[in-house]
């Protein structure tokens, strides 16, 4: 969020007002909204410190508030709608319905305000911006593409569709990461037995070799007084931790930036983000185009609902391309993120006349790219799994063996 200051002209008298906004444009929204009077001027500047420290914490215990809505719930909703939105009944109408029926709080909450806006003259879209954590960019996209079309209740039904494929995919990453998980759990815990109760043990036995202790051991000795004294330091920072770095991700979009640049480099979870954005791309772009939506402007609201910044990014110089007159073969090309194969189809496509299908079937192509890369999870982990638990067993090993076997070496060399 920026802060903006707005100078209103009201009663013959220039008065200026501060307040936060995403950019320029909503900025003047707001301030018309707001407040009473003729805008003069509306300019980008830093807040002052007691705004500052009001909104971060407004933006604090915002950030605790927020809930998640159960998938199950949103998907049955999404449904429920999409069929009474076919049957002629109004949205309004729709979403009052389904919110007084609902059992989820959060969800009620989400739809209640949705219906009220609707009533106060918003549209779905507009008011949907406003719980885009709790919705997600993909509904916002998809109900968007159904404002466009004209279309809500098949926008409904396919965000529906995506929704269960996304959940489908969350079901399976889960069951893959399930066993690699239970290990390394098991192993943590067994290691953490392990420095706070046998290593104080050997202690006293190895404070009375009087003599230089292998690395080994002393790590395993540095963790034991790490573990015994200061072990709810230890669990209180890396609570505090977390938190921060979550608050950081979700309030300063340069450290989101960087985290997810350093995402985009690191094994097997960049191939996941990589084939995940692109599939949820595709498949969002092929629908716009399937709907009569120009390239550009569905170009537009595909890339805005991708979570990864630089991907994002990358994507944007697309719609550039297309707008300044080049091909979508081209910009997409010039990314760099597609394989030659792919650009080759949709430049097929774009000549055929085609381009919707053509779409369809590159979307269904990422799709199986990902499926393969969660199917094949398990056994990719196992590696750094196996290479992990090594690890610990031989610090274990060697830290406890070592001075043990000098010491059988010192005693034999008395003999």
């Amino acid at each position: 969020m920026k802060y903006f200051i707005a100078t209103i002209l009201t009663k013959g008298k220039k008065v200026e007002h501060g307040f936060y906004a995403e950019n320029k444009k909503e900025a003047h929204y707001l301030a018309k909204i707001k407040f009473s009077g003729m805008i003069l001027k509306m300019a980008e500047s830093s807040p002052p410190f007691k705004d500052q420290l009001r909104h971060f914490k407004e933006s604090l215990f915002a950030n605790i508030k927020k809930r998640k809505l159960k998938q199950d719930s949103l998907i049955a909703s999404i449904r429920q709608l999409a069929v009474m939105a076919n049957a002629g009944i109004s949205i309004h109408d729709s979403l009052k319905e389904i919110a007084d029926a609902t059992t989820d709080k959060t969800l009620q909450i989400v739809l209640g305000t949705l219906a009220d806006d609707i009533n106060s003259g918003h549209s779905l879209s507009h008011s949907a911006r406003k719980f885009s954590f709790e919705l997600g960019n993909l509904s916002l996209a998809m109900i968007e593409l159904g404002e466009k079309t004209g279309n809500m209740a098949e926008a409904l039904h396919k965000l529906a569709d995506m929704l269960e494929e996304i959940r489908r995919n969350i079901i399976k990453f889960k069951k893959a990461m399930a066993y690699p998980r239970n290990v390394m759990i098991a192993m943590a815990i067994a290691f953490t037995v392990l420095i706070s109760y046998v290593v104080p043990q050997f202690k006293t036995i190895f404070e009375q070799l009087h003599a230089e202790l292998p690395l080994p051991t002393k790590i395993l000795l540095f963790l034991e007084h790490l573990f015994n004294t200061y072990g709810l330091y230890v669990v209180a920072f890396i609570f505090i931790f977390i938190f921060t770095f979550k608050y950081m991700i979700d309030h300063y979009r340069d450290f989101r930036y960087k985290w997810h640049v350093f995402l985009l480099h690191v094994y097997l979870i960049k191939n996941i983000i990589m084939y995940a954005t692109l599939n949820r791309f595709t498949l969002v772009f092929a629908e716009l185009v399937r709907a009569g939506i120009p390239i550009a402007e569905a170009l537009e609201t595909s890339i805005a609902m991708i979570d990864s910044l630089p991907l994002q990014e990358r994507l944007y110089t697309v719609r550039s391309t297309v707008e300044k007159g080049g091909t979508l073969h081209n910009g997409l090309a010039e990314t760099g993120l597609f394989e030659n194969m792919i650009i080759q189809m949709i430049s097929a496509g774009e000549s055929s006349g085609q381009l919707d299908a053509m779409m369809q079937k590159v979307m269904e192509y990422y799709k199986m790219r990902f499926d393969a890369i969660i199917d094949g999870l398990s056994e990719a982990i196992e590696p750094i799994m196996l290479l992990m638990i090594a690890c610990m067993v031989v610090l274990l090993a060697l830290g406890i063996f070592l001075p043990m076997w000098e010491m059988g070496n010192a005693v034999q060399g008395r003999r």
